[in-house]
């Protein structure tokens, strides 16, 4: 059965993470969302022929054999899942000599964006990792007032969404037009430039639910025009969470962006922690019958179902964090693993590392 959750995913790449192969003949296939899976099958199909020019005859046979078995494990599939899939095969076996194939197979909770075939010596595992860190997204917009890019930040990953170009003459003016007139056409076009690039932010990023801020940059005048001017609508508007000054409008500046924002970013993160720990600690000593720490209590909550968010923090140990992480996902708690890099994380660490905010009180 394919994993598609995200404890069973962190099971699985805990597991996948162990893996060495002795030569390089461990296998990582990612199809992604939207790809043609029979082409990826024909690629397999070609990398067979391929790996009849491998000198070392196990390193063949197992690299062989690994192939025809994702072959068809992806000829099982009419079409590819709406995700996309990833598929890992090697041999396992601990004993030179030996063979233990094993295949895993990944459906991922998020979209795949990237095709992979890969014959290494560990298998590919990165992108998915990423998907673990994803709880929360970040529009970003770089812009002047010539072109801009519109991109999504999930987790480490930068994904371009549009590009769009405004239409503005150059300075150099058409032959008997004044200055004047000229620069009365340049506004108009760009005020309307500025209103396609918000109609495009708000067709993007009005309903998505996991949107945590937003980002904007581009040269002084240009950004700071498109703000000041309320081209935005005040949802998207009271999202802006950093306005900074970027050179490029394009791929590369969504780049930038991400880099000269890390400060804020950062800062983003911490200030959820302290306010997620303060409503905890207060909570506590307000309505204690809402909130409980401890693994033995906690358990007792998610057993009930009446954990409403569970906190975790990173310093405790994976396998306690993987048990309670599934409870929770089990009643549709919400999760949250904070860091001991605050004063209030740390605190929590020191209490257990463990608590919960309820839905309702248990005895």
């Amino acid at each position: 059965m394919p994993i598609t959750t995200k404890p069973e995913l962190e099971e699985v790449l805990e597991e996948l993470e162990k893996y060495k192969g002795r030569q390089t003949e461990f296998i990582t296939v990612y199809v992604p969302a939207g790809q043609n899976i029979y082409t990826v099958v024909d690629q397999l199909e070609a990398e067979k022929s391929t790996a009849k020019n491998i000198k070392s005859t196990a390193t063949r046979k197992n690299v062989g054999d690994a192939l025809d078995k994702v072959a068809r494990q992806l000829k099982n599939y009419k079409k590819t899942p709406e995700n996309g899939v990833a598929i890992f095969c090697g041999n396992v076996s601990k004993t030179e000599g030996q063979s233990d194939l094993r295949l895993w197979e990944v459906v991922p909770p998020m979209p795949l964006k990237t095709r992979i075939y890969r014959c290494d010596k560990e298998f590919v595992i990165q992108p998915l990792k990423d998907m673990l860190e994803v709880d929360e997204v970040f529009a970003l917009l770089v812009m002047d007032r010539k072109e801009a890019a519109i991109g999504l930040l999930e987790g480490k990953r930068i994904e371009l969404l549009h590009k769009m170009t405004s239409g503005i003459p150059s300075k150099v003016r058409a032959g008997g037009q004044s200055s004047q007139r000229f620069h009365r056409i340049t506004e108009g076009l760009t005020k309307e430039f500025y209103k396609r690039i918000a109609e495009e932010m708000k067709k993007t990023f009005f309903e998505m639910p996991k949107l945590k801020g937003i980002i904007i940059g581009g040269p002084i005048p240009t950004k700071d025009e498109f703000i000041e001017g309320d081209y935005l609508p005040t949802r998207l508007r009271e999202k802006v969470i950093g306005v900074l000054d970027i050179g490029d409008a394009d791929e590369s500046g969504l780049k930038d962006l991400v880099i000269k924002a890390k400060d804020i970013l950062a800062s983003q993160e911490i200030t959820k922690e302290r306010k997620l720990l303060e409503k905890f600690f207060e909570t506590l000593g307000e309505r204690p019958n809402l909130a409980v720490y401890g693994e033995k209590d906690v358990k007792k909550a998610l057993e009930y179902g009446a954990v409403d968010t569970l906190i975790l923090s990173k310093n405790i140990d994976k396998k306690t964090t993987k048990e309670l992480k599934e409870k929770a996902e089990n009643i549709s708690s919400k999760i949250d693993i904070v860091s001991i890099e605050t004063t209030e994380g740390e605190q929590f660490y020191n209490l257990s590392g463990i608590g919960a905010l309820l839905r309702f009180a248990i005895k």
